[in-house]
């Protein structure tokens, strides 16, 4: 997802979000998957086909929204990046044409069908130039805990933009020697987003705050930027792929 092009193109209009849990003194809640989704319609794929389908070719699926990046507007035409996910793997729908009005209708666990095209970045697979319905149904999924994958990048991937937490990861030092930075490079400001390096098994790793997903009024936006070098944390999220793991995390406890 190339933000800093869209950042470029267009002024961001923030509205309502779904996702941002907040919570940063007790451990992370895991709330309870919803009854099983529904069977693929006719013509629709299944995860493993559009896994399988070729970067540039076109996709069809049923997937339903766990959380969504703010509206905005580019020249007219709003759009969206929503995180979502079937009983079989997650979706990244990025930049999707879409009205304010059918925004504001997409809570946690709505349905929807997608048909667009999909696309690598940087690591990152996702569906873009995408049209959608909204379908009857509702499903929430239980976030996996993957924290003893990470040293595991070929199964890790597996699991690419899925609801995920990650358990007793300790906080490093950004390049500035704090512990977290505005920006990936410390060139932002409160209001960009948050990035913070957390370690496990000896190995340290890049997460971040989305801005556009929890913005600085957020809880977890707060709780990141009172992290100490040092801290034990848990955090739930989304487990977004940058040149590798690079996690929107949605909460955070400190243990």
């Amino acid at each position: 997802m190339n933000k800093f092009v869209k950042a470029m193109i267009a002024s961001l209009t923030v509205v309502s979000m779904v996702g941002c849990s907040n919570n940063t003194t007790a451990e992370t809640s895991t709330p309870e998957a919803t009854a099983a989704p529904d069977v693929k319609s006719e013509g629709v794929m299944t995860y493993d086909e559009y896994v399988a389908a070729a970067v540039d070719s076109e996709v069809i699926v049923e997937t339903y929204v766990q959380a969504k990046q703010s509206w905005w507007e580019d020249n007219g035409v709003g759009k969206a990046t929503l995180y979502t996910q079937d009983q079989d793997g997650a979706y990244f729908i990025y930049d999707l044409p879409i009205s304010e009005e059918d925004y504001n209708k997409l809570e946690e666990g709505t349905k929807i069908k997608v048909t667009g095209y999909k696309a690598e970045w940087s690591g990152e697979v996702e569906i873009i130039d995408g049209t959608y319905e909204i379908l009857d149904g509702n499903w929430i999924a239980e976030p996996l805990d993957v924290t003893d994958l990470l040293a595991d990048e070929e199964e890790l991937i597996k699991h690419q933009n899925e609801k995920v937490t990650f358990t007793g990861m300790t906080v490093e030092a950004s390049d500035n020697g704090e512990a977290f930075t505005y920006n990936w490079d410390g060139s932002g400001t409160q209001g960009d987003d948050v990035y913070f390096n957390v370690s496990k098994d000896g190995n340290t790793y890049s997460f971040l705050v989305e801005s556009y997903l929890c913005d600085s009024e957020s809880d977890v936006y707060k709780a990141a930027e009172s992290l100490e070098v040092g801290d034990t944390i848990d955090m739930e999220g989304y487990l977004y792929w940058y040149e590798g793991v690079n996690p929107h995390i949605t909460s955070i406890s400190v243990k």
